[in-house]
């Protein structure tokens, strides 16, 4: 009779060669020691970011005001995250209606925390967050994405190989674990967006959903739920907005980001079996979050909204599924979509989101329709933000 192999040792087996080959794979991409690099942004791309005239930030840099651009080849001048940002603040100090070009929160305004959420792997839910967050920072917010899925693909995208990097912990678990939590400041890291700052994740978050059972059981009470919002308490002053990136199961962990949330933003693909998936996952949230609400939750939320992902135009199925779906659920549908793209997914095998890349790397019809269908949600998101501030 043919022995069979343990399961467990296998699948470790595997997940040892899988763990190497990455390695490999990251130390090939980015030598030992090295840190992810954003790239500079031409003229062009920097006017549209700001609002101005291409010919405008000339005269700026003629006349020797505000940082100065690298010259790239054939003349080509280039800015750098921080440049951009120091443009905005000079800026906005001769703008008539502030808040021109420093969008972030004033006086009175409260904090922003939009978890991203999906029951279904492959909605394009960490590529919605990624981008979310990185474009909101080039805009001129303050941001802190939280990866609060134990896969941790967010991490992976800005630099964070998780069971490298993360060996000694630095994940959201160690400021929301019930013995000798650490601040939560302690384990934020900046990123090489200026104003984008991360924490990052890995499979220590799990540890969360086997430890609240227990606590329950020993100590009675339900105030798992604010864990989170507790947490971004310590640092509530320092961010105009917080994206967290939610695993795909609703567990503990996802409805204490549920909690702490002031808008929920829902990635379906729009296909029958994802909006049936969506659906089940619909009514499990409603459920559980009703015996939070019983049980002294927040759950007043400033807005939520399905985002169509993966979205193919010529597909007559997906776009019946899109109508479908603008039938029930109305204004909670945002109207632009993001394309399914070979941009993205190019962009994604090295690890890198369509604001990294080179636009020279990729075929500008299919370039420019990804980041036009990026920058359109992307916008409809951030008027959402302005709305919940009341302007």
């Amino acid at each position: 009779m043919q022995r069979k192999d343990r399961i467990d040792r296998l699948v470790g087996e595997h997940a040892a060669k899988l763990s190497e080959r990455l390695m490999a794979h990251r130390t090939q991409l980015f030598p030992p020691n090295a840190q992810k690099q954003l790239r500079s942004f031409s003229s062009g791309e920097v006017a549209g970011l700001l609002g101005v005239k291409d010919a405008y930030l000339r005269k700026l840099s003629l006349e020797g005001r505000g940082p100065q651009p690298q010259t790239g080849a054939g003349g080509r001048r280039l800015y750098s995250s921080q440049d951009i940002m120091a443009l905005r603040q000079m800026l906005e100090l001769g703008a008539k209606a502030p808040g021109t070009y420093l969008p972030g929160r004033r006086a009175g305004d409260h904090l922003q925390v939009i978890t991203v959420i999906n029951f279904k792997g492959g909605s394009g839910k960490t590529t919605t967050a990624a981008h979310l967050a990185q474009k909101a920072a080039l805009d001129g917010y303050k941001v802190l994405a939280i990866d609060l899925d134990p896969q941790a693909s967010l991490s992976a995208l800005h630099g964070y190989q998780p069971e490298f990097d993360l060996a000694d912990g630095g994940t959201l678990y160690d400021a929301i674990r019930y013995d000798d939590p650490v601040r939560l400041r302690d384990i934020i890291r900046p990123t090489y967006f200026t104003n984008l700052h991360l924490i990052p994740g890995n499979l220590e978050l799990m540890e969360f959903e086997h430890d609240t059972p227990r606590v329950l059981a020993e100590r009675g009470g339900n105030l798992f739920f604010t864990r989170i919002s507790d947490a971004l308490a310590q640092v509530e002053g320092d961010y105009d907005l917080v994206v967290i990136d939610c695993p795909p199961q609703l567990g503990f962990l996802t409805m204490s980001a549920l909690s702490a949330a002031t808008s929920v933003l829902v990635t379906v693909h729009p296909q029958m079996l994802d909006v049936m998936s969506m659906c089940q996952f619909l009514l499990m949230t409603s459920n559980l979050l009703g015996v939070v609400a019983d049980a002294g939750g927040n759950m007043s939320y400033d807005w939520l909204r399905y985002l169509v992902t993966r979205y193919e135009p010529g597909d007559g199925p997906q776009n019946q599924m899109v109508s479908f779906m603008r039938s029930l659920f109305g204004d909670h549908v945002l109207n632009h979509t993001v394309l399914k793209s070979t941009a993205i997914s190019d962009a994604g095998l090295t690890k890198q989101t369509l604001y990294e890349v080179e636009k020279a790397d990729f075929t500008r019809a299919t370039y420019e329709r990804a980041m036009e269908s990026l920058n359109a949600v992307n916008g409809e998101i951030e008027d959402l933000i302005q709305a919940a501030w009341g302007r």
